[in-house]
């Protein structure tokens, strides 16, 4: 079997590998008590480019859409709808996995929280990112979903290039408004993909 046939079989798994380890990365800086160049840029990027009157409202707006009122009405909602249950069910015990992986990786590592600029206010720890965490696992998981059961191409692609965005601007929030670090950030999406492939695989059969 040639290298490439064998990558594209694995694809999931390397995806799975690499997170991880970027993660184990980052999470060994933060134990060290670091501030890591990383969060530097981001915040500098932020600051110097993007905060403004006319932005921060957006930003508390879309910071929103990864909370946890917003993501269990949601679910509710989206329970009620789906025809299939099965799917209903999942989306629950989704986010419910992913909640409690967040906070026990909170309680393990206990991050402080930026202190230097702050637009709101907000209690816990810092490192991974909650709203980042939920929201790539819950509309990774609408993802994965629209990709498998969607057959419309056009609104298949439009729909998961809406959510991706809403991924990334979720936790581009988060810097901006001070309550996170980039890493907290980043760390928070990589961990939720790398259980995102790991849940999609145990539920693959379920599913079908």
């Amino acid at each position: 079997m040639k290298t490439k046939e064998i990558v594209a079989k694995n694809i999931k798994w390397i995806i799975l590998f690499i997170c991880i380890l970027i993660t184990v990365l980052i999470a060994e800086d933060v134990m060290e008590k670091e501030i890591m160049e990383l969060d530097t840029i981001g915040y500098k990027i932020i600051s110097e480019h993007l905060i403004s009157e006319t932005i921060t409202p957006i930003a508390k707006v879309i910071t929103q859409f990864g909370g946890a009122i917003f993501l269990i009405t949601l679910s509710i909602i989206l329970l009620i709808v789906i025809k299939n249950k099965k799917i209903g069910i999942l989306i629950w015990i989704n986010l419910a996995i992913s909640t409690i992986i967040n906070q026990v990786l909170k309680n393990i590592i206990q991050r402080p929280r930026p202190t230097e600029f702050r637009i709101i206010d907000e209690k816990g720890y810092s490192f991974p990112s909650g709203h980042s965490m939920a929201s790539m696992a819950f509309y990774g998981f609408l993802i994965y979903l629209i990709y498998k059961k969607v057959k419309n191409k056009y609104l298949k692609w439009t729909l998961i290039s809406l959510l991706s965005i809403l991924i990334i601007l979720i936790g581009t929030s988060r810097v901006y408004l001070g309550v996170h670090y980039t890493s907290d950030v980043i760390a928070g999406i990589l961990i939720s993909t790398s259980y995102l492939i790991m849940f999609t695989s145990i539920i693959k059969k379920y599913l079908e």
